[in-house]
């Protein structure tokens, strides 16, 4: 799903310095809320639900597109990095 996400949040013919972040929320709902929050501070985002069971159309991964670090960064600080 993150391959799925990072590739649906893309513009394409993205710079050569452009870098992916994996980070790891802790369930559904906070992914949901971290969407809404991104896009509340304008951030372009989308959203990748699993449209089979057992998942049935769950918020999976969002993608966002890309941004200033900083900005992005600040939103996200709370949700860990995947190690």
């Amino acid at each position: 799903m993150l391959v799925h996400a990072a590739g649906e949040s893309s513009p394409g013919n993205l710079p050569d310095d452009t870098h992916a972040v994996v980070l790891v929320a802790r369930d559904e709902l906070q992914l949901a809320l971290l969407a809404d929050k991104l896009e509340a501070h304008g951030l372009r985002i989308k959203r990748v639900r699993e449209p089979d069971a057992p998942y049935n159309g769950a918020l999976m991964a969002i993608g966002i597109a890309p941004a200033q670090k900083e900005a992005i960064r600040r939103l996200v600080s709370s949700v860990p990095l995947l190690k």
